[in-house]
């Protein structure tokens, strides 16, 4: 089971994260002023490169211009491009291109918003297009898909394992509380944390104790 966890925003709490057990470490690469943990590329680049030996590095991006992210993937060289954009904003055809032109070590995420039987159809599109999908919930009102702190319908994500063949990851609300639950209901292929390790009452300090029982309490699960 992977693990994967947003949003660092400084090497040393990235590298101690990797030491703990998180498999794919995520920051969000440009600033944007969209959404919390915004890094410029510079520091991006640093977080990186701190954790290339020890784990899997994926830049979050809120981009929606093909040549901006290969920009930010050329500058910073994550392991991992992750479009957290809404669907449309960077469609099945810009995702295609994305692929195309990203270097081939470079793999590439598509975050879905999971809202109803049609995100099945739209999962089966997108996974056509890229190495992983990321499934997440959509809160109107706020840029993207994620980071809300809430939950989805598993069922529908597990409609979606189910009928696509590239790994998925299950995000939304994701906790030591209930994520053993998630992944008995999902069987995703890694999931996903990141405002249930954040300092309590904080959208960007990550709480490392948090990160330890979260990890301790999957690898408790699918050991």
């Amino acid at each position: 089971m992977i693990i994967q966890i947003y949003a660092f925003t400084n090497p040393e709490d990235a590298v101690e994260a990797a030491k703990i057990g998180v498999d794919h470490l995520g920051f969000v690469a440009s600033d944007y002023g969209q959404v919390g943990g915004e890094l410029s590329l510079i520091q991006a680049a640093e977080i990186a490169d701190a954790v290339r030996e020890i784990c899997t590095s994926v830049a979050l991006t809120m981009a929606t211009s093909i040549d901006e992210i290969l920009m930010m993937a050329a500058a910073v060289k994550p392991d991992i491009v992750h479009v957290s954009t809404d669907p449309l904003d960077v469609d099945v055809h810009a995702m295609r291109e994305l692929r195309d032109s990203l270097s081939p070590r470079t793999r590439l995420m598509k975050a879905l918003p999971v809202e109803g039987t049609e995100s099945v159809t739209l999962a089966k599109a997108f996974a056509t297009t890229c190495d992983y999908l990321l499934l997440d919930t959509k809160v109107a009102g706020m840029p993207g898909v994620g980071a809300t702190g809430m939950t989805h319908d598993w069922g529908v994500s597990r409609r979606i394992v189910q009928a696509v063949r590239c790994p998925v990851i299950l995000a939304g609300g994701l906790s030591s509380a209930n994520i053993v639950q998630a992944i008995k209901a999902v069987e995703p292929w890694g999931v996903d944390s990141n405002t249930a390790t954040n300092v309590p009452g904080d959208k960007v300090r990550k709480d490392m104790e948090r990160v330890s029982d979260f990890c301790e309490v999957i690898r408790s699960a699918v050991a």
